[in-house]
């Protein structure tokens, strides 16, 4: 039976205090929709939801224009029956339609699976929760025989129905045929004047259509965004289980509580993270690595048995087996280690390849460079990448020596083997296998006298 997911996200989120859309806010550095898309990808590799959007729409379709989706506009806001009253003809005549929320973000797959696994194919599904605090959403009427007979939304049920604990989250698998024959006929008499998806379960009770209900296996996963309390109370969950995920691989988290992932990451057994690292973007790091303190790596793999020390910043960067970085140390993109070279504190290194087991070990930048094999680059070393119009390369050959405070002026090249030295400024090419020195005359002059501090008139 085919499968449609429909993931509304027209709501305008006042309570966020936003000009951005809610659904484009980020949770574990993703906006809230993209994770229920992905999500729904997991599904079915093939699938393409359907999304309806509505406040900001252009700025939400343009935000996500990359995610495979079909997207349908709901001009007006009037409520979730009406949204997906919207994509009607969009819809199959036959097969099951999954409606899901752009804020609501860490749905599990596996809930998803199970949900519509359990789920008789003409039946109606709704995964429903067990809150400790329902205030604010629609609570789930049983029956005698315990079946589910009606939702009732918080604002139009009354006092007994409010101290019901199990909430509707929304989350529903309604046949299709279903929706074609009943979306047409929802009313919208109640006290916010909308059109309520919720009502269809009435009209299936009325006409006596099994209503099956699965409950997640964390409430957490079912929570939506409203507001920022709630978006950082998620954010913590989420960065609890992945943690919880990774230690139960074999990865060492000094503190699970103060590590952070905002992308996708790979991470090999018998790595240590010590605490305050954020890992953003597509990470892979090798088995044997250590992660210093307040370290952030951006788009980076890591060779095995690397140690990135405290407070380093990696982006866009590829560091290979056995390297040492930091700790104050930043590597921006295009930068390109080899096996064993040290980086040393308050080293900058961007869009240069770097040789095996060089080393580059105190204050010193390295730009649109290459270099080669066992160099040792003094510190205080630059590369004058950049004329004030365009980028030149540097090239220092295997074996070469620059001394401490050098500045090399691109473009140049240093021979293998060659040593320049401290203090010098080269703009032109240095020979292979000699000391190149540049330097003016060091003068002293006479009857020089140190600038007096004026005092202060009072």
């Amino acid at each position: 039976m085919t499968l449609t997911t429909v993931i509304l996200a027209a709501g305008k989120g006042k309570r966020m205090h936003s000009d951005l859309p809610k659904v484009l806010h980020h949770l574990a550095g993703k906006p809230l929709l993209e994770h229920v898309v992905r999500t729904t990808a997991s599904l079915d590799p093939k699938s393409q939801p359907i999304v309806v959007y509505g406040h900001q729409g252009e700025r939400v379709k343009t935000s996500l224009d990359y995610l495979n989706v079909t997207w349908i506009h709901q001009t007006e806001q009037l409520g979730t029956g009406h949204a997906v009253q919207q994509t009607l003809t969009h819809l199959p005549a036959d097969g099951r339609v999954l409606v899901l929320y752009g804020d609501v973000p860490l749905i599990k797959v596996e809930t998803l699976k199970h949900f519509i696994a359990e789920t008789p194919e003409n039946a109606i599904g709704i995964i429903t929760a067990e809150l400790p605090e329902p205030k604010g959403f629609g609570r789930i009427i049983r029956d005698n025989k315990n079946k589910i007979k009606a939702i009732v939304e918080e604002k139009d049920a009354t006092d007994r129905q409010r101290a019901i604990h199990e909430i509707n989250t929304g989350i529903y698998l309604i046949p299709a045929d279903f929706l074609q024959k009943h979306l047409p006929i929802l009313k919208n008499e109640n006290a916010q004047q909308e059109f309520y998806l919720t009502d269809l379960i009435a009209l299936a009770v009325k006409e006596k259509i099994n209503i099956h209900s699965v409950q997640p296996e964390h409430y957490e996963e079912i929570l939506g965004v409203n507001d920022r309390l709630q978006l950082a109370c998620l954010e913590r969950f989420y960065q609890e289980r992945f943690a919880e995920k990774l230690m139960l691989a074999g990865v060492t988290l000094l503190d699970p509580h103060r590590f952070d992932v905002r992308g996708e990451v790979q991470i090999a057994s018998d790595v240590i993270i010590d605490i305050n690292v954020v890992l953003e973007g597509h990470v892979k790091i090798g088995k044997g690595c250590v992660i210093g303190p307040n370290t952030l790596l951006r788009n980076v793999i890591l060779g095995d048995h690397v140690e990135i020390k405290a407070n380093s910043v990696l982006d866009g960067a590829e560091v290979g087996d056995h390297c040492t970085v930091g700790p104050f140390a930043r590597l921006r993109p295009g930068s390109i280690l080899s096996p064993e070279i040290h980086v040393g504190n308050f080293v900058e290194i961007k869009n240069s390849l770097i040789g095996t087991a060089t080393k580059i070990n105190h204050l010193s930048y390295i730009g649109d460079s290459e270099v080669g094999k066992h160099v040792i680059i003094g510190a205080g070393t630059i590369t004058c990448n950049y004329n004030g119009a365009n980028k030149n390369k540097t090239t220092i050959g295997d074996d070469a020596f620059i001394g401490s405070n050098t500045a090399l002026v691109a473009p140049v090249v240093i021979g293998d083997g060659a040593t320049i030295g401290a203090g010098s400024t080269i703009s032109r090419d240095a020979p292979a296998h000699r000391l190149t020195i540049c330097r003016g005359q060091q003068r002293t002059i006479e009857n020089w006298q140190r600038p007096i501090k004026k005092e202060k008139e009072k």
